[in-house]
């Protein structure tokens, strides 16, 4: 590969205004300087472009928009809805059995927040089992594989930050049984931040100062790292996207995957009900004529309040980030660019200007994938039960945290056990029972009472419903 032109960078920066980049060059080694002009030939100067353009922008008034909730597939359902239900788990269970479903997992964070030096999907999570959040979700990977006999192809975007070790770790744990090839990791995108008048910054002498550019990027990164050909190559029609912060996260789900390709929609969402108004969370609905994620803070406290006939919230069906997407739906969102907004971050960065570091008011850009629902003609949002399916593991301690998933965990698993005849192991201190099941051999109540009845395993002194082999 040749080494970038020097001067041919050079003309295209001061042309796009970003010519300060250069001003420290001469304190540059030959190797700084080498690894910089690599690092400027990588920048999008037209995406640069679009994004200073936003800034002369004022923000967007939110209380002249008009906002509406969405029609949901509710978890209380009338005939109608039950025979659709029905209609749905069919077709779901076939697009698995086909092997038309790939499987789109967002694990681009580290864990630092949790006091863990590595990538977030390697945190243990298993109340029981000790499981980390990746294994948890290759065991529900390697249920679809064995009950259909067919691959379970899995697309893993990481971040440069993470990307290696997250690498390494799937090989220490032999990709937990899957097969190797159909484990394809693929790195988040990293763009650069700018000043508020729109001048790129730098991390240090001869480095750009870059951010991920938003887990909506994951569908340009699927796109430009070759995932996206791979899925097609296979005969994939659809994607089951999730997080890996959700161990309760259910992606082989058939009735979710069935109204999804039922309706013929391009993206669709699984949602919760809110706990109450006041739960800072965003809600799937409409703004204006277009379906996508209303944030908090951009909903009128008026309407967080209000109730329908029923005397539940009308904007509660609070976003989990599980989606639905079809392949052919990714490609025309990414070809030629990223067809999805930019959204402005304005933070305090510590930047390096006139040979120190120093704190500087600067703009990261991000894209949400929640955003190309406005985009897809057609779309289902379905209700599901916070805890049979959301349980993230986003703080230290107290809500959404490691304890409170394990917690989650432990309560769901003793009421499948209880609802099946097991008699339970005896509460812990919190009166939780330390029960745990391994997502190989159910993921949902019904599923579990149908299998054989076997004693509980015990393990690490405690209880542990795991499948054989």
């Amino acid at each position: 590969m040749n080494a970038p032109d020097e001067k041919r960078l050079r003309t295209l920066f001061a042309g796009a205004g970003q010519g300060h980049l250069f001003d420290e060059w001469g304190v540059l080694s030959p190797e700084e300087r080498a690894r910089f002009l690599t690092q400027l030939a990588s920048v999008d100067l037209e995406q640069v472009a679009v994004q200073a353009a936003l800034l002369s922008r004022g923000p967007e008034e939110a209380g002249s928009q008009r906002f509406e909730p969405p029609e949901t597939f509710p978890l209380r359902r009338d005939p109608r809805q039950q025979r659709l239900a029905q209609d749905a788990v069919a077709a779901g269970t076939e697009l698995l059995a086909k092997g038309r479903v790939g499987f789109l997992l967002v694990a681009g964070g580290q864990a630092s927040r949790l006091g863990y030096d590595g990538p977030k999907g390697a945190f243990q999570i298993g109340p029981v089992s000790q499981r980390s959040l990746f294994e948890i979700q290759a065991r529900r990977l390697l249920a679809v594989r064995e009950r259909h006999q067919v691959r379970a192809p899995w697309y893993v975007m990481t971040s440069p930050a993470n990307d290696a070790a997250t690498r390494a770790f799937f090989e220490q744990h032999h990709h937990f049984g899957l097969d190797p090839r159909d484990v394809v990791f693929f790195a988040q995108a990293m763009i650069p931040a700018m000043d508020p008048a729109g001048r790129l910054l730098r991390a240090g002498p001869g480095e750009l100062f870059l951010a991920p550019n938003g887990h909506g990027g994951v569908l340009l990164a699927m796109e430009r790292s070759g995932a996206l050909a791979d899925a097609r190559a296979r005969g994939l029609t659809q994607l089951s996207y999730f997080q890996v912060d959700n161990p309760l996260a259910r992606p082989a789900d058939p009735l979710f995957l069935g109204l999804h390709a039922l309706q013929g929609a391009g993206m669709s969402s699984k949602v919760v009900a809110k706990r109450d108004a006041a739960e800072k969370v965003g809600v799937i609905g409409r703004a204006g004529d277009k379906l996508g994620c209303i944030e908090y803070s951009d909903l009128p406290a008026a309407l967080r309040e209000e109730r329908d006939d029923s005397g539940e919230l009308r904007f509660r069906a609070g976003n989990i980030a599980v989606h639905a997407i079809e392949i052919g739906f990714v490609e025309r969102l990414t070809r030629g660019g990223l067809l999805l907004p930019w959204h402005l971050a304005r933070k305090k960065m510590l930047v390096w200007e006139r040979g120190e570091l120093v704190q500087r008011e600067g703009i990261k850009f991000e894209a949400f994938v929640f955003d190309a629902l406005a985009a897809s003609e057609r779309s289902v949002t379905l209700e599901v039960a916070r805890s049979e399916e959301f349980s993230p593991v986003k703080n230290a301690s107290g809500e959404d945290s490691p304890a409170s998933a394990r917690r989650d965990l432990c309560r769901l698993h003793a009421e499948w056990a209880r609802g099946a005849g097991f008699e339970l192991p005896p509460p812990d201190p919190e009166g939780l029972h330390p029960i745990e099941v391994d997502p190989l051999l159910a993921e949902d109540a019904e599923t579990f009472r149908g299998r054989p009845r076997r004693p509980l395993i015990t393990e690490r002194g405690h209880f542990y419903v795991h499948e054989h082999h």
